[in-house]
């Protein structure tokens, strides 16, 4: 399959990547790897169109200078792109996030996560706001839905702090295999994997995690408060401080009060409750 390389240049660069990588990710490419100067973010050649990528917000941000340039290319090894560019993430003194290629770590929670071609691997900021969030949450016995799970890492990690079920769901195939993998990678017994979206939802839970996107959460978090118990505890992430409003209102309208948020180069995770 011939690929078409992105080469995208941005200042201010780290907050500008971390961006790009979240807007990009909405559209149909596969992977992104940070240089010294540019992002380079892969699709199918097929797959590419400027007038999408020319859609990401961040164009119309005038905080940030973007361009880019587009190449042809042909088969990538796409392992070996990773394992060059992806580094261990420590998210806490006690939690650290490797892949199965570093060498083992000896913290509390260990997560040994291979991304392949599924977001959360700890390096972008909503990942890394929901896994310090759940950190701080007591999770001993109690049941956790994972939505949009990707890599599968929340579900990991709630599983290492006592969680008794976790039920991860991803609507991307890529997303429902890597999860999968990981779950065994960890020695994890507890997840119960699916593929697809609020419609497999089954049960009730104490703790709801969703990093997804606005768009999804104004959609779909009705559906979500439906499987809640009783002063469940939700983590929303994977939208940007000015739309902190909108779900604000929303969660409130379906009887979820607001606890706090907290931010990340402009990405925000906040917490609510069921009241």
């Amino acid at each position: 399959m011939t690929y078409a390389e992105v080469r995208f240049r941005v200042k201010p660069q780290k907050e500008g990547f971390e961006i790009l990588i979240a807007q990009l990710s909405e559209l149909p490419f596969d992977s992104f790897v940070e240089e010294t100067a540019h992002l380079k973010a892969y699709i199918k050649i097929k797959d590419i169109s400027e007038e999408q990528i020319n859609s990401c917000q961040i164009f119309n941000n005038p905080d940030f200078d973007v361009e880019y340039s587009i190449h042809d290319i042909e088969d990538i090894n796409w392992n070996q792109t990773w394992e060059d560019n992806f580094k261990p993430v420590q998210i806490s003194p006690e939690c650290i996030i490797r892949a199965p290629f570093h060498e083992p770590v000896k913290v509390e929670y260990e997560l040994i996560i291979e991304p392949k071609m599924s977001f959360g691997t700890g390096h972008h900021g909503t990942t890394h706001l929901m896994l310090e969030h759940l950190l701080k949450e007591d999770l001993k016995n109690k049941s956790v839905l994972d939505m949009g799970c990707g890599t599968g890492v929340l579900a990991v990690l709630s599983e290492k702090l006592g969680a008794k079920h976790i039920l991860a769901i991803d609507v991307d195939n890529l997303c429902f295999i890597n999860t999968l993998e990981n779950q065994e990678r960890n020695n994890c017994d507890k997840i119960t994997v699916k593929e697809g979206s609020y419609e497999q939802i089954e049960g009730y839970f104490d703790i709801i995690l969703a990093n997804i996107n606005r768009n999804i959460l104004l959609d779909q978090i009705p559906n979500y408060v439906e499987h809640a118990n009783p002063d469940a505890i939700f983590l929303l992430s994977g939208f940007y401080e000015v739309d902190l409003e909108l779900i604000n209102d929303l969660c409130k309208e379906q009887g979820l009060k607001y606890v706090k948020h907290q931010l990340k180069n402009d990405w925000v995770c906040a917490k609510y409750v069921k009241d």
